[in-house]
């Protein structure tokens, strides 16, 4: 496969921005992409565009960075426009020192994608580029590279549901602040921490993840904060707890709101202090720890029940992400199910390929209360029970998941399950067989004419499943 092309047009500048630019590219990207620098600093508006015009139209880059001084900020401006009339892709993103607001906002009304001032680091360059491919949909080897690079690849979905939280990590790594990520059992919400930990600058340091409601009752403070000898009964030696143990780095707590309300008085005072202190100690000690939080369960709801302190909610809650259970991002399914299955091919060593239409059928119409981590436990066993190329639909075993039953009247019940099924039927199709719908009509056993009144009657969008399931 051949190198992704980035194009770095250097407007002349005193300074060395374009270098170094170069040098952050070249170290972190390595043999991932080729690089070219060429100088635009000679070409004037409206006389060199078209030479520009030409060493991108060859080139073909699927980005290029324009690198201007401030002093020539105008300048590039104006050439900028003149380019992005000729030639809409691909992305530009502007780097200068220039930080103020209007020649910003100024880059911005004119198309660029992103605007980068120094310092020029590695932390700061990667997820912007990263959040440009994404959403231009170019360069998706690069895309992929810089997702493994940044820690997202196990992050896996394509959903706007989905991907939608997932661009936000890149941004809140690079504060200090308290994150709570909610979502059901299996949505992947330590895998978000961790990309979390490790894009920030406390990457090198340790990531501390804690189950709090797995802790005994009893213990939770002595786990978290520790305790001096002779604290307690049986308490021969002092003993540190996870929050100097995570100094300097992250500790994930995992069903906050599992803790007591004793330690959320506690933990509240170290989130606003930064200072604990373990049992026994007459002594406040002091740790630099960026704490990570995440639930399954409606947070609010827990707060109004008295479980969750209120004033430790909001000292959670700086920044929330929320992640989607799996049935309200079916079309990730495909993904996901591919993904697992080649992880335990490989690892079991057996030439399983791929799923049966029937098989993914019934993977796109299972509820997955356990969500992703159900997923792929089912995917796991399958490859393990396989005894052909395909999985087919009897290799996919299932538990029982009842839904509660609601208010509503047999009737509206009735109009509503049916609706559900009918558009959930539909897209299972349209994914197993890739968006065509005469083999999707075929294994319905309807006729086009009816299967497209169905499509109509839900404003499905054939062309959407065609898409995702190419890439």
């Amino acid at each position: 496969m051949s190198p992704t092309r980035i194009l770095l047009l250097d407007f002349a500048s005193a300074n060395d921005l374009s270098s170094r630019l170069h040098a952050v590219l070249a170290s972190c990207l390595q043999q991932r992409v080729e690089l070219r620098q060429e100088l635009a600093g000679s070409c004037e508006a409206g006389g060199g565009d078209s030479k520009l015009s030409y060493i991108v139209s060859r080139f073909k880059p699927v980005l290029v960075f324009l690198v201007s001084p401030f002093t020539r900020l105008r300048q590039a401006c104006a050439l900028f426009q003149s380019l992005k009339k000729e030639l809409p892709d691909p992305p530009f993103i502007v780097v200068s020192e220039a930080d103020e607001p209007g020649e910003i906002f100024e880059m911005l009304k004119l198309g660029a994608a992103d605007y980068i001032t120094p310092p020029l680091k590695p932390v700061n360059i990667l997820p912007r580029v990263w959040r440009v491919l994404e959403q231009t949909r170019v360069g998706e080897a690069l895309s992929h590279a810089l997702k493994e690079k940044l820690g997202l690849a196990q992050l896996i979905g394509e959903s706007p549901a989905f991907i939608t939280e997932v661009k936000k990590i890149p941004l809140v790594a690079n504060c200090g602040a308290s994150v709570l990520i909610s979502g059901e059992t299996g949505t992947g919400k330590e895998l978000c921490a961790r990309a979390i930990h490790q894009l920030g600058p406390r990457a090198n340091q340790p990531f501390i993840p804690v189950n709090c409601g797995a802790i005994p009752v009893e213990l939770v403070e002595n786990e978290l904060f520790g305790h001096e000898r002779g604290a307690f009964t049986g308490a021969a030696g002092s003993r540190p707890g996870l929050i100097q143990e995570a100094d300097g780095g992250t500790l994930f707590l995992d069903e906050v709101d599992s803790l007591t309300l004793l330690a959320q008085v506690k933990l509240l005072r170290f989130l606003q202090e930064k200072e604990y202190r373990p049992l026994g100690s007459t002594k406040t000690r002091q740790a630099d720890v960026r704490v990570i939080a995440a639930t399954n369960i409606n947070i609010e709801k827990a707060v109004q029940e008295g479980k969750l302190r209120r004033d430790l909610y909001y000292r959670l809650d700086i920044i929330p992400l929320l992640l989607p259970p799996l049935r309200e991002r079916r079309e990730d399914i495909p993904l996901l199910a591919n993904h697992f299955l080649a992880k335990y091919a490989a690892e079991f060593g057996k030439c399983v390929t791929g799923f049966s239409p029937e098989a993914m059928q019934k993977l796109l119409l299972y509820e997955w209360p356990g969500n992703v981590r159900e997923l792929e436990n089912v995917v796991e066993r399958a490859v393990a029970l396989c005894e052909q190329k395909l999985i087919r639909s009897a290799d996919i075993l299932l538990s029982r998941h009842e839904m509660g039953a609601g208010q509503e009247s047999f009737q509206e019940a009735k109009a509503r399950i049916v609706a559900q099924f009918e558009r959930t039927y539909i897209q299972s199709l349209l994914l197993a067989y890739e968006g065509n719908i005469t083999r999707a009509a075929q294994a319905a056993q309807k006729d086009r004419r009816a299967f497209w009144h169905l499509l109509r009657k839900h404003q499905i969008d054939v062309q959407r499943f065609r898409a995702s399931t190419s890439m």
